[in-house]
């Protein structure tokens, strides 16, 4: 606006066109800083989709005879029946510092049947997740080495450590077809099977994690016991060879 023009301008008319370019700075202002907040917001949704993800390579352990979640001969003396929650690290450390030795010892040699149960969301939602995924990773003849995994990647309890991005990495590590794999836990396929296994621990009166049940047949009647938490070989050793010289298997 020209200096004549303003000269001609009544001071109510100077006063408008003063609050008008306010009020359209105003305006810009505002959509300004709306546009940057739905950027910040954007941001911070889509980052951790986009920031890399950390996994810890996990070399997995040997066994044999494996079918699914079970490992061993179906037809061994003693069943040996594992109930275990992902994020438990209890049963991180029975897999890193007992598991092998019972699985060279006893299952490689034809001795006992071990079954691996999840405790479905028995610590929290994370922990049914992964259950779901390594049920899907068995479908896919790849259920230990994915149980392997996970325990190997503990970082806390329902941390965020098991969101479904990480237990898809990890499914990407093992080389797993994740068109597959990604259908069957976008599916909820196993997402009955892990709450029936919370059901089914309760019924057995399992409180904790890991627990295990020794099971046999002497003289026609089925014989049980329970150890709790990630004792030491010893304990599985001296349980597990009482069992077999029951069972009349030693």
């Amino acid at each position: 606006m020209s200096r004549k023009d303003r000269e001609g301008m009544s001071k109510r008319e100077m006063f408008r066109e003063r609050r008008r370019r306010a009020e359209t700075r105003n305006r810009l202002i505002t959509i300004g800083l709306i546009v940057l907040g739905a950027a910040l917001v954007a941001f911070f949704l889509i980052w951790p989709t986009l920031r890399p993800v950390d996994v810890v390579t996990v070399t997995p352990l040997t066994r044999s005879q494996v079918n699914f979640n079970q490992a061993g001969d179906p037809s061994a003396p003693v069943k040996l029946d594992g109930y275990s929650d992902f994020q438990c690290p209890a049963c991180a450390r029975f897999a890193k510092e007992t598991e092998q030795a019972i699985l060279d010892n006893y299952v490689a040699t034809g001795k006992v049947f071990f079954t691996y149960h999840s405790v479905g969301e028995f610590i929290g939602p994370e922990s049914g997740l992964s259950a779901e995924a390594a049920y899907c990773a068995g479908d896919q003849n790849k259920f230990w080495e994915y149980h392997d995994y996970v325990l190997g990647n503990q970082r806390g309890e329902n941390a965020g450590w098991f969101s479904t991005r990480r237990l898809t990495a990890f499914a990407e590590a093992l080389g797993l077809d994740m068109s597959q794999f990604n259908s069957c836990i976008n599916n909820g396929k196993y997402r009955d099977l892990v709450r029936q296994d919370l059901i089914d621990a309760g019924d057995l009166g399992i409180q904790s994690t890991p627990s295990f049940i020794i099971s046999y047949e002497v003289k026609g009647q089925t014989v049980s016991e329970t150890i709790k938490g990630a004792q030491p070989f010893s304990v599985f050793q001296q349980k597990l060879d009482a069992a077999l010289a029951a069972a009349g298997a030693s």
